[in-house]
């Protein structure tokens, strides 16, 4: 049931393998259950885009060579989905990605980064060293919090331009919604910013749908409007009634890819 390249997981920003905190929840190991080949990426929590991309680069090789495969396919959650981009476009890995799928992915930047940074620098710069200083014990490497805050602020498509991935790569791109700040916790608080920031445009609580749009966007994860917001996609903090079919939806995903000879 496997599909023909090796599928890597890429997690985005704040989350990591912690404890008992998954960067996927049980997502991979539904996978493999299932029989598909599935890693994680150990990048960066708070890592630029740039040295984010530099470690999956080095992750994808491994990866091939251990498989003996000269491709891989990446689905990559939030910010996973720019450094993957980067990696791909600046760090010449094109031709060793088969598919390239993102989820609630800031392909055009967020609001909220955006009114972050135009708090007085020395709060900002305060915030971002308690940031790196704890994610460095939790495992970062390199953490970089103001930069990572400067890099989600909202971009033009001049800019996004510059990040066209080579067409031979099969590239796919999905939200979510949250529908009301009850609805998750977590991420209740931000889509109330959200929505003070930005009334017009529905998101699952730090990404728009519209800037989750990026190669053929297939629209929202679940069709019938549920409310799933940015960290449940990841089966962070999901209540069980929402897991299986966040589960089945990386099913499909991997099936789909399967099925298309990726």
């Amino acid at each position: 049931m496997e599909t023909k390249y090796p599928i890597i997981l890429v997690h985005g920003i704040a989350i990591k393998d912690l404890f008992f905190i998954k960067s996927f929840g049980q997502i991979d190991r539904i996978l493999r259950i299932e029989g598909f080949k599935v890693y994680k990426s150990n990048v960066d929590s708070f890592g630029s885009i740039e040295n984010n991309a530099e470690i999956l680069k080095k992750e994808i090789l491994e990866i091939m060579e251990k498989e003996k495969v000269d491709k891989v396919n990446i689905i990559a959650h939030s910010k996973g989905g720019l450094d993957s981009k980067y990696m791909i476009v600046k760090l010449q890995m094109s031709q060793y990605i088969a598919s390239f799928t993102t989820l609630c992915t800031p392909h055009y930047g967020s609001p909220i980064a955006t009114n972050i940074l135009r708090l007085p620098r020395w709060i900002l710069k305060f915030i971002a060293f308690w940031f790196n200083f704890w994610y460095r014990i939790f495992g970062d490497k390199n953490p970089d919090a103001l930069k990572v805050c400067e890099q989600l602020a909202e971009v033009n498509s001049v800019e996004e331009e510059t990040f066209l991935v080579d067409s031979s790569i099969y590239c796919q791109s999905y939200s979510t919604k949250l529908n009301k700040s009850r609805d998750d916790f977590i991420m209740g608080i931000p889509l109330m910013f959200y929505h003070y920031f930005d009334k017009k445009n529905e998101c699952d609580g730090l990404v728009s749908i519209g800037s989750s749009k990026f190669g053929e966007y297939k629209g929202n994860a679940f069709q019938d409007s549920e409310s799933v917001s940015h960290s449940e996609i990841i089966d962070f903090m999901v209540k069980r009634k929402k897991k299986d079919k966040i589960y089945a939806f990386y099913s499909y995903i991997c099936e789909d890819l399967k099925n298309r000879g990726f």
